[in-house]
């Protein structure tokens, strides 16, 4: 997607941004010549290369709190007076059958993949409103309708109700200029992914015949974010090689 880029000197937070998919994609709008906010719930043990990296935009944010992200929103707009873009990847994941899942899995699932997203959605509208900014959830692939899961029935609960979300809040935002989507990726192996993404069996289920890249992840946000997407909003893009097709 050459070309498709932000323009110079946007103001991007990234939240669960202290490593995986995430900080790639912090690393890829700061390559770009972004201002780029880095938000995680945990900064240790690289909270000193972020912070040499990135510098005073690096913030210790549980952003299960709402107060915490609305404290995220005060910070930015103190520093740099605007946002553009929030990207926002935070989504814990567990695997297990039903019948081995807690309602306390549920509700964790819920809390860190829902009530996140919809904290940070309240926290910024009024910043991407002035800005007619841009929002991108993170899901999953495989989301575009409703089926079952053996294995990740409460993950995939979740990351759907975060599909009605995404979708309502850009059906919400669209009369203020703000376009609300989901990136939604498939297998993408890397140093802090699940181990099953790694699973060389379930590789050879997907239609392209290899995992995905963190970079076809960067260079998807990246175009969600850019002027040529001006007029995408409410989608899920699925980067799953056709791995639920």
């Amino acid at each position: 997607m050459q070309g498709a880029s932000t323009s110079p000197s946007q103001v991007i937070v990234v939240t669960g941004a202290a490593r995986g998919l995430g900080l790639a994609v912090a690393q890829r709008f700061q390559s770009l010549g972004q201002r780029v906010w880095i938000a995680s719930r945990s900064l240790a043990p690289g909270g000193g290369a972020l912070a040499a990296q990135f510098g005073p935009r690096v913030v210790r944010s549980d952003l299960s709190e709402a107060q915490a992200a609305e404290d995220l929103a005060r910070r930015v707009k103190e520093l740099d007076g605007r946002v553009d873009h929030v990207v926002h990847a935070v989504g814990e994941y567990v695997r297990s059958p039903l019948r081995e899942t807690s309602a306390a899995d549920l509700e964790r699932m819920f809390a860190s993949n829902v009530f996140t997203s919809m904290h940070m959605a309240a926290a910024f509208r009024a910043l991407l409103r002035q800005s007619q900014g841009s929002v991108v959830f993170f899901g999953s692939a495989g989301l575009h309708a409703p089926r079952a899961f053996q294995h990740t029935a409460a993950y995939a609960a979740a990351k759907s109700a975060l599909l009605v979300l995404t979708r309502s809040l850009a059906l919400e935002e669209a009369e203020f200029g703000v376009r609300v989507n989901m990136v939604s990726p498939g297998h993408i192996p890397h140093e802090h992914a699940s181990s099953d993404t790694s699973d060389p069996d379930l590789w050879r289920q997907i239609p392209l015949g290899r995992p995905g890249r963190l970079d076809e992840v960067c260079d998807a946000v990246e175009w969600l974010c850019s002027s040529r997407a001006s007029y995408v909003t409410g989608t899920n893009l699925e980067l799953g090689g056709g791995f639920n097709l």
